[in-house]
């Protein structure tokens, strides 16, 4: 496994973090990835950490708290030896989020009881507003004061879209940059985040780097989601974009049987200097493996990633009604 550093803080992550959501469990309404076995889930928190991954990256939304309360019991006696993530902002799945000030700290607070420990490493807004990103004086305050008080390391956000990163850039200078990052998602390049991010010293973290699953190659057109799976309240036209993009994008490995789809999405993220770590979600011990790998194969060439650039900027991925609805009404940004 490879380290990086997060930002300008002496905050050194893996490479390869452990998205947090799917191990939650079931969520009310379409707003999670199914049934979970915490056994299981257990298991793979513990193989990641055997293989090297120290970044654990959760929210107090997923599962409503409970993959907060996994990571608590999985790392209660190790807790100095790996990076906790989390975040703030939504109280409940049938509620808007509360980004003030005192609702950030409450939440936090819970959440150290949850995660068994007395602070986070990193402490993420969670899918806030341009007005709330604008409103920023409260937040960078807080941001402090929770610092000096011991109780997070960094101050981050996650957010609704790769503006909303540049916009946090100009107004809230976040130690980190939580956004979607994928092989059919180049947006973070194309507006110029990356670029900007890395010039102000922040990093970016890279969610959703399999596309929700399209990238792992199981996905075709006929593909149906159960009622409490997320992805059900998609638009089907951009799910049915999603899978012939997925496979044109596949089929640009250059040796299938070395490369399995999973490895050649992560090892695209990991081909990028300023992001810290890409997060996808893993709910077994064999998904840990194949993830942990993508980071022993090491970037991608520049004849590949310029391959894939030029094939992304000639599919019809996004159209923007669909992107924007998948944005905001759906929990798919809340997490990888």
């Amino acid at each position: 496994m490879n380290y990086r550093r997060l930002g300008e803080t002496n905050i050194v992550v893996s490479e390869i973090g452990f998205g947090a959501w799917g191990i939650g469990g079931v969520t009310p309404g379409p707003t999670s990835y199914g049934p979970t076995d915490d056994i299981v889930s257990l298991n793979s928190l513990k193989r990641a950490f055997e293989k090297g991954i120290t970044l654990y990256d959760t929210s107090n939304i997923y599962g409503a708290g409970h993959s907060e309360s996994l990571i608590g019991r999985a790392f209660k006696s190790q807790r100095d030896k790996v990076i906790i993530a989390t975040k703030a902002g939504f109280t409940d799945y049938d509620k808007p989020p509360n980004f003030s000030p005192s609702s950030i700290r409450k939440s936090l607070e819970e959440s150290l009881i949850r995660l068994q420990t007395d602070y986070v490493d990193l402490l993420q807004l969670h899918n806030p507003t341009e007005k709330i990103i604008q409103k920023h004086e409260d937040l960078l305050n807080l941001g402090e004061k929770l610092k000096q008080e011991g109780k997070i390391r960094a101050f981050g956000i996650a957010v609704r879209s790769p503006e909303d990163g540049l916009l946090s850039i100009q107004h809230l200078k976040p130690d980190a940059i939580q956004t979607n990052f994928s092989l059919l998602d180049h947006r973070v390049i194309d507006c110029g985040l990356i670029k900007s991010a890395q010039k102000a010293n922040i990093s970016v973290i890279a969610r959703t780097p399999l596309c929700f699953g399209f990238l792992t190659g199981e996905f075709d057109s006929s593909t149906r989601f159960p009622s409490s799976d997320h992805r059900s309240s998609w638009p089907p036209q951009q799910i049915e974009r999603w899978v012939t993009a997925a496979q044109q994008m596949l089929n640009i490995r250059t040796n299938p049987k070395l490369q399995t789809p999973i490895q050649f999405a992560l090892q695209f993220c990991l081909s990028f200097d300023s992001i810290a770590s890409t997060l996808p979600g893993m709910l077994s011990k064999e998904e840990v493996l194949e993830n942990v790998y993508a980071s022993e194969k090491g970037p991608l060439s520049k004849s590949e990633l310029e391959t894939i650039s030029a094939t992304y900027h000639s599919l019809n991925i996004f159209e923007k009604e669909e992107a924007n609805e998948i944005q905001t009404k759906s929990i798919s940004n809340f997490g990888t």
